[in-house]
């Protein structure tokens, strides 16, 4: 599996107080058919965190399942408990999932020491390749390029980041300390492309969930050195991502796949749906750029 590009962190869509599989099935295959390059579910977009363990093994094996080999799933199973994000990676290889995405503890904001025992722990006790995911707005806590690079160094399993600090000069710092072939992806749908021009080679994408083939697009062109088609797909997809954010993720995206009658734009608490005049504006920008 080629882990480069546009990976979409999906939306779980639910039904009758569970997840609604036959729209989260039909949300994998358009992506797919839209040319995504990977599928990552029970990410923050999903909304992992309001999710018991079996439903999240359920999300899990259901995407593998319709993925059918495809294309590459890295699956959420990230935790601040260190031995539930073991119980969780072991869900995700038992679903099949190629690799685990792994959120930096939260909450509890362990030291750099305490960073590298946990990612160290997590491979001794549940040995799957994964992604680190550094994401200080949800989690309260930057894992620094140097703290990176030495779990990159130190943690066999580790094989790249997440990175959502939105700060170029980190990333290039990030790049620059961590060994040859480390992958680097966005966690920022704004800085997508200047992180590939920094060597990055992808996003975990919001926005990807509406627009899959221009943000897979944009990712392609710039590999393909057409600089020009990579900058128009950018600012193309700059007006969707800036309302993909007019609230709290993931309400914005699901509220817009549920205009483009995908799923039921569902919430678990405490989550809650779009304020009605952000959805008025919502839709305004979803129509003006050719979505719904």
């Amino acid at each position: 599996m080629t882990f480069q590009g546009a990976f979409t962190a999906l939306v779980t869509p639910f039904k009758d107080g569970g997840i609604d599989q036959d729209a989260y099935r039909a949300l994998i295959e358009w992506q797919i058919e839209q040319g995504i390059d990977g599928l990552v579910p029970c990410g923050t977009t999903g909304e992992a965190a309001t999710m018991t363990h079996d439903e999240q093994g359920e999300a899990i094996r259901i995407c593998v399942e319709q993925a059918k080999g495809r294309v590459p799933v890295i699956a959420g199973a990230g935790s601040n408990n260190t031995k539930e994000a073991v119980y969780l990676t072991k869900l995700a290889k038992k679903a099949g999932a190629e690799a685990t995405l792994q959120i930096t503890p939260y909450y509890n904001k362990p030291t750099p020491e305490g960073l590298v025992a946990h990612f160290k722990a997590l491979s001794d006790e549940a040995s799957m390749p994964f992604i680190l995911y550094n994401v200080p707005g949800r989690t309260g806590l930057n894992a620094l390029p140097e703290t990176i690079a030495r779990i990159a160094t130190e943690v066999p399993d580790v094989f790249g980041v997440k990175e959502a600090t939105g700060s170029m000069a980190q990333c290039s710092d990030l790049i620059e300390q961590c060994p040859e072939g480390f992958v680097v992806f966005s966690g920022d749908d704004f800085t997508v492309l200047p992180l590939l021009s920094l060597g990055g080679h992808g996003a975990i994408s919001v926005v990807s969930n509406i627009a899959p083939k221009m943000m897979s697009d944009m990712c392609a062109a710039f590999r393909a050195g057409d600089a020009v088609k990579a900058k128009e797909l950018h600012y193309k997809l700059q007006p969707l991502s800036r309302a993909m954010f007019i609230e709290t993720n993931p309400i914005p995206v699901k509220t817009s796949l549920g205009m483009m009658g995908k799923l039921d734009a569902s919430f678990r608490l405490p989550i809650v749906p779009l304020l009605s005049e952000n959805e008025t504006k919502l839709k305004a920008i979803l129509k003006e750029n050719g979505i719904i």
